[in-house]
This record gives C-alpha cells, sequence and structure tokens, in this order.
C-alpha cells in the first residue's frame, strides 16, 4: 500500500511538481501529484512558475524533514514508483527552432521548458533546427528506439516537418506511433492551442511542457495531400483564397509580429480576389446535402493510387473517384480546410473541429460584401464567422480541390497554403527561388484517423 506522508511544517499544495499557495490547512503529499521526487532525509522539489486559470503558481523550493533517511528511502521509492507505473515519458529529442516566430524559441526553452524537464528528471537530446527541412531530414534517421517522445519547441512548422519525416521512413508504421510533444514558440501556435484550450488551459510553454510530463496521449487525424507522385501529410489546415493569400503574402510585413495578419487582412478585403474553380468531396455522415451533385463522366473510375519515386514511406489512403459525389463551383472568396480548431493562438477557424474524428471541417466563402466580410473576420477569433449566412461549414473526409484562375484577371492565378507554407503558386503570384512541393493543379486530400499520436493535456 502506497504511503502518504503528510507534512505540517508549510502550508502549501504540490501538484506534478509546482508549488501553489493553499489554505492553512496541512499539506498531504499524493503520488499522483508529484513530478520531482526528493532525495536525502532532507528532500527538496523546486517547481516552476506559471500561471493557471485563476491561480498564480510560483517556483519555491521546499524541505520535507522526515524522521529516518529510511523513511525518506521508502517515501521516494514509492512514489517514483508509482511515477514510473503511469507511463510517462523519461526520455525525449526536443527540437528548438531559434528562427521562427519572434526567435524565442531557444529562451523559452531555457527559461520554461528546461526546468521543468529537469524537476521531472526527465533526460533529453535537444537539437536547434538549423534551416527549413531540418527537422525533417533528422526525424527521418532519428532512431526511435531510443526515446519516448519527440518535442518541437517552435511554431507549427517543425511538428509537420516531423510528421512528414516520420511518414517518409520505411518503418513508417512503427515510427508515427512515436508520441510527439509541441510547446508554443512561434507565430501561430495553433496545434498547442487546439490541444490545451480543450481542457480550459491557457496556451503557454509551461501548461504545454506539463502536459508532455504527464504522458497522456490522445490520436490525431493526418491528411494525406496528393498530386501525381507527389505527397504532403498535413496535420492542420489548408486554404486557397483569401486567407492564404493573407497568410502567405503578409510574411513581407512579418517585422510588425502577429500585427501583420490584420494590417494585411484590410489590404486584401478592400481589393478582394475572386478565383474561379470547383471543390469536389466526400461528405461526412449528416452533411450530404452539402453542394450539388458532382457529374464524375469523364473521371477516371478506380483509385488514385500512391506512386513514391523513393518506394519508401507511406503512401497515403486509396482515393476512389467514385465516392467524390458532391461539388460546389466557384467563383469563391476563400476554401479553408481544417483539421483542429485553432489556426492560430487568435484564430478559432473551426470551432467543431476535433483532432481524432477521422474529418477535416471544410469553412466556404463564395461570396460576400466587403464591409460584411470586415466584421465576419473580426469573428475569427471567437468563432463566430462559421454562423455567417455567407459561410458554408461543414464535414468531410476526402476533398478535391481544381484551383482557377482569379475572376477579374484572367492572366492571375492563386496560392495554396498547407499548414503555413506554401504548397502551391500559380503565375502571377509573388515571386520566390524555392520551388513549391505540387503545382497549382489539382490536388487530392483523404484523412486517415488517429494516424498519429499527440501528448495532450488528458487523455482522450
Amino acid at each position: 500500500m502506497l504511503h502518504k506522508q503528510t507534512v505540517t511544517l508549510i502550508h502549501c499544495k504540490i501538484y506534478m511538481g509546482v508549488v501553489t499557495n493553499a489554505s492553512a490547512a496541512p499539506l498531504t503529499l499524493k503520488a499522483e501529484d508529484v513530478t520531482a521526487v526528493p532525495v536525502g532525509v532532507n528532500g527538496v522539489i523546486t517547481p516552476l512558475t506559471l500561471t493557471e486559470e485563476g491561480v498564480t503558481v510560483r517556483r519555491r523550493s521546499f524541505i520535507f524533514e522526515l524522521v529516518s533517511e529510511d523513511s525518506m528511502r521508502i517515501w521516494s521509492q514509492k512514489i517514483q514508483e508509482y511515477i514510473d507505473s503511469l507511463g510517462r515519458p523519461k526520455k525525449l529529442f526536443v527540437f528548438v527552432n531559434p528562427y521562427g516566430g519572434k526567435k524565442s524559441a531557444s529562451k523559452i526553452f531555457i527559461d520554461s521548458v528546461k526546468p521543468l524537464l529537469d524537476d521531472a528528471n526527465i533526460d533529453y537530446t535537444v537539437q536547434e533546427t538549423k534551416h527549413q527541412l531540418h527537422a525533417k531530414e533528422v526525424a527521418k534517421s532519428l532512431d526511435i528506439l531510443r526515446y519516448d517522445g519527440v518535442v518541437c519547441v517552435s511554431g507549427d512548422g517543425i511538428l509537420v516537418e516531423v510528421v512528414n519525416g516520420l511518414l517518409e521512413r520505411e518503418d513508417w508504421d512503427s515510427a508515427i506511433k512515436m508520441p510527439l510533444g509541441v510547446v508554443p514558440a512561434g507565430t501561430g501556435n495553433g496545434m498547442a492551442k487546439s490541444l490545451l484550450d480543450a481542457v480550459g488551459q491557457s496556451c503557454t510553454a509551461s501548461n504545454a511542457t506539463l502536459a508532455i510530463i504527464r504522458g497522456h496521449k490522445q490520436s490525431l487525424d493526418v491528411a494525406t495531400i496528393s498530386q501525381g507522385q507527389n505527397r504532403f501529410f498535413s496535420v492542420l489546415m489548408l486554404a486557397w483564397g483569401l486567407i492564404a493569400d493573407i497568410d502567405i503574402e503578409s510574411e513581407k510585413y512579418r517585422w510588425m509580429g502577429s500585427a501583420r495578419i490584420d494590417y494585411y487582412a484590410i489590404q486584401r478585403i478592400f481589393r478582394l480576389r475572386r478565383y474561379n474553380g470547383c471543390i469536389k468531396f466526400v461528405a461526412a455522415p449528416g452533411y450530404e446535402t452539402y453542394g450539388e451533385p458532382a457529374n464524375l463522366e469523364g473521371e477516371i473510375n478506380g483509385e488514385v493510387k500512391s506512386n513514391f519515386v523513393q518506394h519508401k514511406g507511406y503512401s497515403g489512403p486509396a482515393l476512389h473517384i467514385k465516392d467524390f459525389n458532391r461539388k460546389i463551383e466557384g467563383p469563391f472568396l476563400s476554401v479553408w480546410l481544417h483539421n483542429v480548431p485553432w489556426g492560430g493562438e487568435d484564430a478559432l477557424a473551426a470551432p467543431d473541429a476535433r483532432l481524432s474524428d477521422g474529418y477535416l471541417d471544410l469553412v466556404v466563402i463564395k461570396d460576400c460584401p466587403k464591409l460584411t466580410l470586415l466584421s465576419l473576420m473580426t469573428e475569427i477569433n471567437k468563432g463566430g464567422h462559421v454562423r455567417s449566412p455567407h459561410v458554408l461549414y461543414f464535414k468531410v473526409k476526402a476533398f478535391v480541390l481544381e484551383p482557377g484562375t482569379q475572376l477579374d484577371d484572367p492572366a492571375k492565378e492563386g496560392i495554396i497554403d498547407v499548414d503555413g507554407e506554401v504548397l502551391a503558386r500559380g503565375k502571377g503570384t509573388y515571386k520566390s527561388h524555392h520551388k513549391p512541393l505540387m503545382t497549382y493543379d489539382k490536388i487530392h486530400i483523404k484523412v486517415d484517423q488517429g494516424l498519429a499520436t499527440v501528448f495532450s493535456p488528458s487523455s482522450i
């Protein structure tokens, strides 16, 4: 039977190695509430400062005086045995992206992440990313048997690279089971926000790190985007039209910080672009009336099969063209496909999205007056935009995007944005020396339910 040591020397509450102010009642220690384990007769726990809902948590050291060395040894051993039984990670591989967002990831790791990992006695290897796709390269060759999880101290981009790296391995089916943790340290932080907001926690590095330490896990859907032999694995979102234009073209104002999005959104709305095109989809149950019947005559009646040039890695699920029985014709202002609720810390893009429901949430705007659209955009921070009569919002299992030219300027096309990066760009868009992965043409998307695993604030 697990011994509970009651200490009357101090009046505080300890949980997960964190100390909070509490009433004047004596302290009762429970194993499930402790991360750090004291060593020696005078055991010391030194927790970290963070803010919970309505509770200010301060980092302090407390000395627990027990009657003997044997008491301390038994007390520590029993707590450690219980903690070990919870399946918490003991060794982590940590990516730190020093270039993302406000370039604060290194400081966030040192100030907020490292102290908690040290308190929890977790061994970790730190890898700073040196260039774009560095994390993907490392993930493709990482010895996954040495670690209990991979942590990304960054925005969402490094997580996406890691997922793609794991799924391009020959042993992808076991590699993708590696639990992934996200500590918000970038511009968007949509995945961290989605995980923490689901349990009412604020999107902070400390809360995210504690979730990783606790070791709770949940499944995460992964969408395979395919075009010919090319594949890209997405865990966040795809955008085409207004949202993609704002996200990508506002990069030239990055010096403004997060304000660049609002600033460029106003410019883009008052110089609105409409795009020709068509979307086809397999509607989720209950959403079969959205769109209109799709005429599949002339389409290949079969499967869109994978053809990885490398002949290794996950090729994605088979797509049956005959299943795409609904469509919506353009022109469009915006098409936005989401796997998680939050596109960023202040953008509740798809309030009904769930991380492992097997569906993608589709947000479509075909037409909308400019002033109404401006007002609608201000509702995104709390998800109110999906209630607008100008917005179609429903769930799909699979999706085909056939992007076209700008309605008012057929010489120009658009941008397809996936997880904050340019997947494809058409003629007349911005110039870049980076070649996109895909061409500005038809792409297919299908979701695999629960393919990946993430550390979560609670087990789901």
